[in-house]
């Protein structure tokens, strides 16, 4: 059975569960279609899939899973023999926790709050709001620093192995760094600015990470 993620490739979600088959060296595709068939973004057939209209979807065989979480957990269960998952109780649970922090808390202030004000898919781009920018700027900074105090002296994020939250955390941090002000307070973060560094010179981050070509993701 084939593995698609279906998304636009500029989604920070669709480029975490890209770069988790990356990691588990899994063949898949992705884009907006299903078998060459163009699937719009919160039409019939997107809700068909995700009943809240987001993405990924991950579409393997006639199984659908939403959820990036969910989605990263499907494909270790589904490929055991390449699993991410920590073997480790206490170790598997501060993934899990932090998976879970990041795609709810970190996502929201980092991407929802910030970075699609000023960088947003949009075409044409919504114009900048600079009293809702400059009330989101503090909670940017105050959750790099939170990030960074998590990272500590690490190699990954929860520890001496990649994992789920590597996945999530990677593409956001990816694009606060390419945004000038947003480089200039990850580059204050010494460790977390060497993470990413880290994380972009890994095979799955060279395949993954960089600028998207929003023409290219929507077609």
């Amino acid at each position: 059975m084939k593995l698609h993620i279906l998304g636009p490739g500029f989604s920070t979600f669709v480029r975490s569960v890209r770069l988790y088959c990356e990691e588990k060296t899994l063949e898949y595709t992705h884009g907006l279609q299903v078998d060459g068939r163009p699937i719009a973004l919160h039409g019939a057939e997107h809700l068909a899939l995700h009943p809240f209209g987001k993405v990924p979807v991950l579409l393997h065989g006639e199984r659908r899973i939403f959820e990036t979480t969910s989605i990263c957990r499907y494909l270790d269960a589904a490929f055991p023999q390449s699993s991410l998952q920590p073997h480790d109780l206490a170790h598997r649970s501060e993934v899990d926790q932090w998976s879970a922090a990041l795609a709810l808390y970190v996502d929201d202030r980092l991407i929802r709050r910030y970075l699609l004000l000023v960088a947003s898919p949009l075409s044409p781009p919504r114009p900048v709001d600079p009293a809702a920018l400059a009330a989101a700027e503090p909670a940017v900074i105050q959750t790099l620093d939170l990030l960074a105090r998590q990272l500590g002296e690490r190699a990954f994020f929860c520890g001496a192995q990649y994992s789920m939250a590597d996945a999530l955390l990677t593409p956001m941090l990816d694009y606060l760094q390419q945004l000038p002000h947003s480089a200039v307070w990850l580059e204050q973060q010494q460790n977390l600015h060497a993470y990413l560094q880290r994380m972009r010179l890994r095979p799955s981050g060279q395949a993954v990470l960089g600028r998207p070509d929003r023409d290219r993701d929507l077609a």
